[in-house]
């Protein structure tokens, strides 16, 4: 999505500067030439930018500031997001950031536990993720035994059944489907445990400053801070906290996802 971005932005400054450049300049050039100025004096690109510059303009400052809409590609979120679904993450909730650099230059708010967060990984960085925050600043982050523990405590898990996917999410059938709860924040998560040749991803870890900690819900088929070399997601690296269901497709349209709030 990096190149839409960069598209975005270079539309976005062409438009205007050519407008900017036509009404300082341009235009008074043809007025001293011609008795009767029309719209059909301005040459076809001046003409194109004054249609188009708002409207990328509105598109780039509601998606770089306030909402941007990213695809769920995989299954590694599973059971609170689908492969197929559509979603639309909050721009400014950890602060405001300048398009492109995603250097943060207005502080709002911080990510919370259990906050589901798109970034780019410091292994991926041209690339959006999606997982939800396990670990703090200064936390100690232990997983065991498909537990997760918060500086030293066993985060509490109730079974809801075995799980039945559908469409791309099919491979999961059969998993266990449980309720965690992270110091509060309640969500489903999946387990499925019998994979002999999958790393469980067991181990301990101390959040440094300025980094979280985060997995995905389907804790057997998602690469996440367990297995980065790294282990940490940087702030900085943070795009944003998705909030909304907007769309599903898997096949056809999931109508019964469309409007889900995600928690």
């Amino acid at each position: 999505m990096r190149w839409f971005e960069i598209a975005l932005v270079a539309l976005t400054l062409v438009s205007g500067l050519v407008w900017l450049l036509d009404t300082l300049v341009l235009a008074r050039r043809r007025a001293a030439g011609a008795s009767l100025l029309t719209d059909e004096d301005e040459p076809w690109y001046v003409d194109y930018s004054k249609a188009f510059f708002p409207v990328l303009l509105v598109v780039l400052v509601l998606r770089s500031f306030l909402a941007e809409p990213f695809r769920i590609p995989s299954n590694s979120m599973m059971p609170t997001l689908l492969t197929g679904d559509f979603i639309l993450v909050n721009k400014f909730s950890y602060g405001l950031r300048l398009p492109i650099t995603n250097t943060k230059v207005v502080p709002i708010g911080a990510p919370a536990r259990g906050d589901v967060v798109v970034f780019r990984p410091p292994h991926h960085p041209d690339q959006d993720w999606i997982k939800r925050i396990v670990g703090l600043p200064g936390d100690r982050i232990a997983y065991r035994d498909n537990t997760v523990f918060v500086n030293g405590e066993a985060m509490h898990y109730t079974p809801i059944g075995t799980y039945q996917g559908h469409g791309r999410g099919s491979e999961m059938t059969g998993a266990a489907e449980l309720s965690e709860n992270l110091e509060g924040r309640e969500h489903r998560v999946l387990e499925r445990t019998a994979l002999p040749f999958r790393d469980p991803g067991d181990g301990e870890w101390e959040v440094p400053t300025g980094h979280y900690f985060v997995m995905g819900d389907n804790r057997d088929n998602s690469e996440d801070s367990r297995y980065w070399q790294s282990h940490f997601l940087p702030e900085e690296n943070l795009r944003g906290k998705a909030f909304l269901i907007w769309m599903s497709w898997d096949g056809g349209v999931q109508w019964s996802r469309i409007g889900d709030s995600i928690r």
